[in-house]
């Protein structure tokens, strides 16, 4: 176990700076560069050229590379010019809103797709499990920028049980004390994420149910309950450790465009401006924070693998 988590350790360091280098070169090929982007379009070609040589852009690619990641390995991941912060402070300050979000999600998506998985698989090809397998398909592709817009149009515009927006605190007491903000951002990303748990855990109770394993407990006396929950149910959730440490870089992807829409202030929204202004340095800097969050991920699923499923060597 010990040799085979350092592997990993050792390929995901290489992911990382592979997706690190990919980042870094595609952004300083966008048209006009970080100098352009900064000091606007009026800029003058004498301001560009004492801008590149002051920061170190008139250098080749690599050795701005160079200097970009001894900087992250010394926790400085630059400047952001339009922010007039470090890129740290910038995540440090919004990535706290943007883990509200996603754990309230995902807590709530796997506390509902379990018991909803487990009823398919027990009734399944009934009415109830077709009714069921059909939300989950019209949600899962469903946008979901579109999927918000409708909660807001229904619950915050047509019933006011909701605000239209997120909270618009600065920190995790301001943001979790206005609750009723919360609501519809997290249905949002809730709904888009149960409809993949909820197949999952449906079709992995269905294969535990035909196992050997469950006809001789039967047979031996035991309850359905109890070989549902002390057997099945264990095994079933196998394919769910995997979908949460493998969808991190889904529900930040659901929660840039979610944060968008409900002008919520995380990391998903600080992004989708970033982008909009060419503001390089926070493009930067998120992007290693996904990357590492990504192979972190996948790292936790295979540990826990091992966990749930002992027959599981390395």
């Amino acid at each position: 176990m010990t040799g085979y988590l350092l592997r990993r350790v050792l390929q995901s360091v290489i992911v990382v700076v592979l997706v690190s280098v990919l980042t870094f070169v595609l952004l300083q090929l966008l048209p006009g560069g970080p100098a352009r982007a900064i000091l606007g379009p009026k800029a003058t070609p004498q301001q560009i050229e004492t801008f590149n040589q002051q920061n170190g852009y008139d250098k080749p690619l690599v050795v701005q590379f160079l200097h970009w990641a001894g900087g992250v390995l010394h926790g400085d991941l630059g400047y952001s010019y339009k922010l007039n912060q470090p890129v740290v402070d910038v995540i440090t300050d919004h990535l706290p809103k943007t883990l509200i979000l996603m754990s309230l999600s995902t807590a709530v998506a796997v506390l509902l797709a379990v018991p909803i998985g487990i009823y398919q698989a027990r009734k399944r090809n009934t009415l109830g499990d077709y009714a069921i397998t059909g939300l989950s398909f019209a949600f899962y592709a469903m946008p979901t920028f579109f999927l918000g817009e409708l909660l807001i149009l229904l619950f915050a515009i047509q019933l006011h049980w909701f605000p239209p927006v997120g909270p618009d605190g600065n920190t995790v007491g301001e943001i979790l004390g206005q609750a009723s903000g919360l609501v519809l951002p997290v249905a949002t990303l809730t709904l888009v994420t149960i409809a993949s748990f909820g197949r999952y855990v449906r079709s992995s109770v269905m294969e535990n149910l035909r196992q050997d394993y469950v006809r001789t407990a039967l047979a031996g006396g035991a309850s359905d309950g109890r070989v549902l929950l002390r057997h099945v149910l264990r095994n079933s959730l196998i394919p769910v450790v995997t979908l949460l440490g493998l969808t991190l870089p889904q529900l930040f992807a659901g929660a840039l465009i979610t944060e968008r829409v409900f002008n919520y202030p995380g990391m998903g929204f600080i992004f989708v401006q970033g982008a909009q202004v060419h503001d390089y340095p926070v493009l930067l800097g998120i992007g290693l924070m996904v990357a590492v969050a990504t192979v972190v991920g996948s790292l936790l699923a295979d540990i826990g693998y091992a966990v749930l499923d002992p027959r599981v060597k390395y």
